[in-house]
């Protein structure tokens, strides 16, 4: 019987986010699904969970990943969040996840196991609760696309079609992701703590954050400034890798940024194809508010956001403590320009810094949108002779700058073909190309054909591996293609 099999599962759940005031999360049982079919199940995260000690057949692992069987020691929950939604603040939260607890694997590590499109609750704002296939699917490959990129991010265990459908501008197939993130705390989880007006669970929620995430803030003598400081470090890191490798997230709403410094929440986010700036995918940013040159400014926005917050904490002194806090914020600009460049100095080769380093990659980037060439394969191409074929070595400008370029990396004292060797390893062949995304999720919202969709995540996984089938920019370059959010 299915119900012997599931007293076998190695889960080592704990619930130390409910040891929180209760204002933080209501409990919430994921509603049963009528028919639930397991599509998507990642083997490796599943090991590294170590979720991987028993034999339980792909029916079990089925009732689990749908919500329709509650693991025995899992106190479900949903977790209350406030945000800035386009620059307008609301009172939010989980309105379509649960959050099953937290698995400790055999080294210590804390992972949130959340399942998202399981049904309504408290925070639901009318919605069903529920999530089509379609983005459920994409955050998957992804999520998963984006950890191959060695980009820090939450990451996607499993999806289950419900046998249900769910009506949003159309009827589409329902499913059920299982997403796991070393926490789901967010900049809106402490704009939620703030505007309860109530210092000592916005400390309770800081205390335990820091434990969390960033335990060695504890040793210092302002906690919370340092705190402050480290969110903005790992913030400034981890757009900077999102501009490296073109990644637009579409929505960074401020309960779109995880205090972990994990990408999180995948709904109208691309890859750039050609080159440009100013290049915006999602349907609902009508503005470009979120476009690939606002990235880093927005973040910055949300960390200002973050910092109001701590206010309280950081001085007891209101005055002092702005000026703190303002001066930290201030350092992201500084921050995310020295990891950006260094990462864009392993795109292009550079072993050392040089004073024109700047010069150089920015002259390449307004070539890149000169000639309209594609991004990803334009800098893979730059390490080996297929530079020659590519459209951009048409123009008298860029063979100038290739010329700079050559002597600039030859005279390290690496050499040329170490270099080469380095952008190999920085410069993938394989990216979540837009037609290929929607070509595996039409199939299988069509047709229930996951052909395309597994060989494609094969491929993902493997980014710096030539797939020519998975390499190959899209030959309409259709500037009017959009994302949606799916919610």
């Amino acid at each position: 019987m299915i119900s012997q099999k599931f007293k076998k599962i190695g889960w080592h759940l704990d619930h130390s986010y409910m040891r929180l005031p209760q204002d933080f999360f209501t409990k919430q049982i994921p509603i049963k699904v009528s028919n639930p079919k397991l599509i998507l199940f990642n083997k490796n995260l599943f090991k590294s969970l170590d979720l991987d000690k028993y034999d339980l057949d792909k029916e079990t692992w089925t009732e689990i990943f749908s919500g329709n069987y509650i693991p025995q020691n899992a106190e479900p929950i949903a977790q209350a969040y406030a945000g800035h939604q386009f620059g307008h603040f609301a009172e939010l939260g989980d309105g379509r996840a649960v959050l099953l607890g937290e698995q400790i694997n055999s080294q210590g590590e804390r992972f949130d196991i959340q399942l998202k499109g399981s049904g309504q609750t408290l925070y639901s704002r009318r919605g069903d609760g529920r999530a089509a296939l379609g983005p459920m699917l994409r955050e998957y490959i992804i999520s998963e696309a984006m950890h191959a990129l060695r980009i820090p991010t939450t990451r996607s265990l499993a999806v289950v079609t419900t046998g249900e459908s769910v009506l949003r501008d159309e009827v589409l197939p329902g499913a059920i992701l299982t997403r796991v993130a070393q926490s789901h705390i967010r900049v809106g989880t402490f704009q939620f703590a703030s505007a309860l007006n109530d210092i000592e669970k916005l400390k309770a929620l800081a205390d335990y954050t820091i434990e969390r995430h960033y335990p060695d803030c504890k040793e210092h003598a302002n906690v919370y400034l340092s705190f402050l400081i480290e969110v903005i470090n790992r913030q400034a890191s981890l757009i900077a890798q999102w501009m490296h490798a073109g990644f637009i997230h579409g929505v960074m709403n401020t309960d779109n940024m995880a205090i972990s410094g994990e990408t999180i929440d995948y709904g109208p986010c691309a890859f750039m194809d050609r080159y440009h700036p100013e290049t915006v995918f999602s349907s609902i940013d009508q503005q470009g508010r979120y476009a690939y040159r606002n990235q880093p400014p927005i973040a910055q926005w949300n960390l200002a956001r973050f910092a109001e917050t701590l206010l309280p904490l950081i001085h007891k002194d209101l005055d002092k403590s702005i000026e703190l806090a303002s001066e930290s914020v201030n350092s992201f600009s500084d921050q995310f320009q020295t990891a950006w460049l260094s990462g864009m100095r392993k795109k292009i080769g550079c072993f050392n810094k040089e004073v024109n380093d700047i010069d150089l990659i920015n002259d390449l980037l307004m070539l890149l949108q000169k000639n309209k060439v594609d991004y990803t394969l334009t800098l893979r191409h730059l390490s080996s002779d297929a530079i020659a074929k590519d459209p951009i070595f048409n123009d008298v400008a860029f063979r100038n700058w290739y010329a700079t370029w050559i002597k600039r990396i030859q005279n390290q004292s690496e050499g040329e073909a170490n270099s080469k060797t380095m952008m190999l390893k920085n410069n993938p062949a394989v990216i979540p190309r837009n037609y290929l995304v929607e070509k595996a999720l039409s199939n299988a919202m069509t047709s229930q054909d996951y052909t395309l969709c597994n060989s494609f995540i094969e491929a993902l996984l493997n980014p710096y591996q030539e797939a020519k089938i998975f390499s190959e920019p899209p030959t309409d370059q259709d500037s009017s293609y959009r994302t949606f959010c799916g919610t």
